[in-house]
């Protein structure tokens, strides 16, 4: 599981993180960057709902499968597009959500089944580690290459040692045993979980809503500022390089020594210091105050995502009814995200829309980027019931 992972991660450090450097490229846009994020998660959204049914009731596995190979198919109309991409970014888009949607569905569903409570942060803390690792390599080999390439021969390079990544994460996945079938798929369990008075959900949904705005933004807005500040690819490499670097040390140390009952104060303090890395792009967005927010985000993440993620998924082994309706719990979990991921995308549009300036990008992180605290104060109540229980 680790290792497949590890190589998914791997191919989308080498391309996805100059994936819309190479948009952007061709047409600078901010907002053709956000429609190009709402049509992947819109696809991964519908995805995970749709698909559940083939991951519970069938092979999971071929699930898993269908969306490496996607993802695969996905970076081979990328290079036969070239710069012309720019005039499909719905279409592909929805692939790239599709892949990504079939790919996580799969996994998250059998992660579940091989984890447990006492061991869900040591594994989340390895997924970490080697998110980091990959992070390290990917982009900074990525940057070289398309430096030294210059231009359009680098990015296809780059694009096509990935497609041959996922090709060996297909014959990879065929060393992971088959997974048990489950019952039958409930379509409107994430509706009844938010309609139950009692469902721990209904406190779990909104701060998974709220983890889904800052990274919805987050996750491609940082990279591109990077470059359009140095206008240098292995800048951006080098930036990544430096951050993942920090990070696999950071989730090590997470992944170690941080306990179940150590996550509500860590969330918080987590929450906390991911907004205040962001005050000093108040006074210049250029490179070096870019970094200084890339290494605090590195430091800072795991004390929240760690507890948010972990805690999302005990939900699910509560008891016998909620183990069995786990394929469920992920969708409801997903479609969360998804809602979350759409609301920031949108204000980023929207906002973007009136004006580009640095200082206006740099509120909108500012509001965005509060939106963990109040997750934690959506999952508060979880996380102390945990730490009683």
């Amino acid at each position: 599981m680790l290792a497949v992972n590890g190589l998914i991660v791997l191919a989308g450090a080498l391309s996805g993180t100059f994936l819309n450097v190479y948009l952007w490229k061709s047409k600078q846009d901010y907002a053709m960057i956000g429609w190009f994020t709402i049509a992947q998660q819109v696809a991964v959204g519908l995805t995970f709902w749709i698909g559940g049914k083939w991951v519970k009731q069938y092979n999971k596995m071929n699930a898993l499968r269908a969306g490496v190979v996607l993802s695969g198919v996905f970076y081979l109309l990328v290079l036969w597009g070239g710069a012309d991409i720019v005039h499909w970014i719905w279409p592909l888009g929805l692939l790239l959500g599709l892949a990504i949607g079939l790919f996580w569905l799969a996994f998250n569903v059998v992660y579940f089944e091989v984890t447990d409570r006492e061991n869900r942060d040591l594994f989340n803390g390895w997924v970490g580690l080697l998110g980091s690792v990959t992070g390290i390599v990917g982009p900074w080999v990525s940057g070289l290459l398309i430096t030294w390439l210059k231009g359009d021969k680098g990015y296809r390079l780059v694009f096509t040692i990935s497609l041959v990544i996922y090709a060996l994460c297909v014959v990879l996945s065929f060393f992971l045993k088959k997974r048990k079938n489950g019952g039958a798929y409930h379509w409107r369990e994430p509706i009844t979980q938010l309609q139950s008075k009692g469902s721990p959900w209904r406190l779990m949904t909104p701060g998974l809503i709220a983890q889904g705005v800052r990274e919805g933004v987050f996750a491609f807005l940082i990279g591109l500022l990077v470059f359009v500040a140095t206008k240098q690819e292995a800048k951006l490499g080098q930036f990544t390089l430096i951050t993942s670097a920090i990070s696999l040390l950071t989730y090590w140390l997470a992944g170690k020594w941080y306990k179940p009952r150590f996550r509500n104060t860590g969330m918080l303090a987590g929450a906390l210091l991911l907004w205040i890395v962001i005050l000093p792009l108040l006074w210049k967005t250029g490179y070096g105050a870019l970094l200084i927010f890339g290494i605090g985000t590195s430091v800072f993440m795991p004390l929240y995502i760690l507890p948010m993620t972990s805690s999302g998924f005990d939900l699910m082994g509560t008891n016998p009814e909620t183990v069995e309706k786990r394929v469920e719990l992920v969708v409801l979990r997903e479609l969360s995200l998804m809602v979350g991921r759409l609301l920031g995308t949108f204000i980023f549009i929207i906002v973007l829309s009136i004006s580009q300036a640095p200082l206006i990008i740099t509120i909108l992180m500012l509001a965005l980027g509060a939106a963990p605290i109040g997750g934690w104060m959506f999952v508060r109540k979880l996380l102390k019931a945990e730490k009683s229980a």
